[in-house]
């Protein structure tokens, strides 16, 4: 880590945890973006990890988020989608951000911090779409899921450009939202084990 900054350390730990966020809504997509931005020069990658801006690995890219998009669009799919993307979906991220933080450590601390990191924080958007949408099928007999699907693009889109403009902003608020929410689960823990 020779001259690395401690700011370098902080943009590059947030943009590590943004972009595996957004793995946890859709794999495929965070990874295509990343990997056309870096391509433009827009996105620094570690050098062992410039392959995700190869042709090979953005074509692959962007047939997998067009079916992955797609199919999430459709009821009976969406609930397999989801299945599969337990695995796949923390596996995204951990690449994502083992590709980010390869800017300051050599490969193996890369791909150490990108498990470490990625692979947790791509997990819980994940967990929480699953639950959303099975909420969803529970009350809309899966109707509303094509909506929620819409909005998961968008919001995987918007927050991998806030990712890659404000890395830090974007890690704190999701860190934040986090505690919230396992604050609320907790509470609702303790209630349902005190009746």
């Amino acid at each position: 880590m020779d001259g690395v900054t401690l700011a370098d350390v902080v943009s590059t730990l947030g943009l590590a945890i943004a972009l595996a966020a957004c793995a946890g809504l859709r794999a495929w997509l965070p990874l295509l973006m990343a990997g056309g931005l870096a391509r433009a020069g827009m996105l620094d990658l570690g050098e062992s990890f410039r392959f995700l801006s190869s042709d090979k690995a953005l074509a692959l890219f962007a047939v997998a988020t067009v079916l992955e998009i797609l199919g999430d669009k459709v009821p009976a799919v969406d609930h397999a989608l989801d299945a599969l993307s337990t695995v796949l979906r923390p596996a995204a991220g951990a690449v994502l951000a083992a590709a980010v933080f390869g800017r300051i450590v050599d490969p193996l601390q890369a791909v150490a911090l990108g498990l470490a990191v990625g692979a947790p924080t791509a997990l819980v958007p994940h967990a929480g779409k699953v639950a959303l949408r099975g909420i969803s099928t529970a009350f809309t007999a899966g109707l509303a899921n094509p909506l929620l699907s819409l909005i998961e693009d968008a919001a995987t889109i918007v927050l991998f450009a806030l990712a890659v403009v404000v890395p830090v902003a974007v890690a704190v608020a999701l860190a934040f939202v986090g505690i919230l929410l396992l604050r609320r689960l907790r509470a609702r823990h303790h209630v349902a084990a005190a009746a």
